[in-house]
C-alpha cells in the first residue's frame, strides 16, 4: 500500500527508525504514503531495514548520530540537496534503551551524560535544524519517552531523568513553535521487540490482558502526526497497558 511520492506526497522522519518501535512505526508511515527518513547510528541495519521496507513505499537511510549537533545538522541541511525536503513530520525514537546503570555512589558520569545528548539532547537538535524545513512552516513532532517517567526501579537514574526530561521538553516545544508545529509525547510501557518467548504471566499482568507491540505504538504516532489530531498538541499519551494505573505491593 502506498501513494505516488509526487510533490503532495508527504515527508516524515523517523529517528532509531532501524529496528524496534522505530522500525514499526516507519512501516507504518510508509504503508500510509509517506517517504520516510530513517536516521540510525546503525549503518548495516539501518540500510538493511531501508531496503527491505522500500518494497511498501520509499524508505531512505540516512547515518546519524542524534546525539552529535553536527552529525544531526548535517543530515538535515543535506536533505534539500537529496530532494528530500520539506519535511511533514519527525518521530524523536532514537535512544540508549537499557535503563539499568551504576549505583548512585559510584555513577559514571560519562555514560550519564551520554544518556542525556542521545535520549533527550537529540530532542533540542532535530527540532532546531527541521523547523525550517517543514512545508509552508507547518507540521507534527512526535517525541517516544517511556513511563519510566514517572515510575522506576534502582539505579534508572539517566535513563529516568532522560524520558522525564522529554515529557516536559514536549510542552515546552508545543508552547514555543505552536500554533504552526505541534509536539506531543507517547510513553510506551512494556513493548516486546525482541525474540524472547513471553510467558502466561507476562501478559496476564496487563490489565489490557498482553504485552504491547511495537505495532500499538505506530498506530498512536500515526495518528497523532494525521491532520485527525489537529486540535492535540504538548501532550503526553501513556500506551503500557493499563500498568501505570494498577496498584501492585509485594507479597
Amino acid at each position: 500500500m502506498g501513494t505516488s511520492m509526487g510533490s503532495e506526497a508527504k515527508t516524515a522522519v523517523v529517528t532509531g527508525g532501524a529496528r524496534g518501535i522505530g522500525r514499526a512505526i516507519a512501516e507504518r508511515l510508509l504503508r500510509e504514503g509517506y517517504r520516510v527518513l530513517i536516521f540510525d547510528v546503525d549503518r548495516q541495519t539501518g540500510t538493511s531495514t531501508a531496503s527491505d521496507l522500500d518494497t511498501l513505499g520509499r524508505a531512505v537511510f540516512y547515518h546519524v548520530d542524534v546525539g552529535d549537533e553536527t552529525s544531526v545538522r548535517t543530515a538535515f541541511e543535506g536533505m534539500a540537496g537529496r530532494g528530500h525536503a520539506p519535511i511533514d513530520a519527525v518521530v524523536n525514537n532514537a535512544g540508549i534503551p537499557q535503563p539499568y546503570g551504576d549505583p548512585i555512589q559510584s555513577l559514571d558520569i560519562a555514560r550519564w551524560n551520554l544518556y542525556l545528548a542521545v535520549n533527550l539532547t537529540s530532542v533540542v537538535l532535530s527540532a532546531k535544524y527541521a523547523h525550517p524545513l517543514f512545508r509552508g512552516g507547518r507540521g507534527a513532532i512526535v517525541n517516544i519517552a517511556s513511563t519510566r517517567f514517572l515510575q522506576s526501579e534502582r539505579n534508572t537514574f539517566a535513563y529516568t531523568a532522560s524520558k522525564g526530561g522529554m515529557v516536559s521538553l514536549t510542552h515546552s516545544l508545543a508552547v514555543s513553535l505552536g500554533p504552526e508545529i505541534r509536539v506531543n509525547c507517547v510513553s510506551p510501557g512494556w513493548i516486546h521487540t525482541r525474540d524472547d518467548l513471553l510467558s502466561p504471566e507476562d501478559h496476564a499482568q496487563h490489565p489490557a490482558g498482553r504485552v504491547g507491540r511495537p505495532e500499538d505504538i505506530a498506530s498512536l504516532v500515526s495518528w497523532l502526526v494525521s491532520d485527525q489530531a489537529g486540535f492535540v498538541t504538548g501532550q503526553n499519551f501513556i500506551a503500557d497497558g493499563g500498568m501505570t494505573r494498577k496498584m501492585i505491593y509485594a507479597d
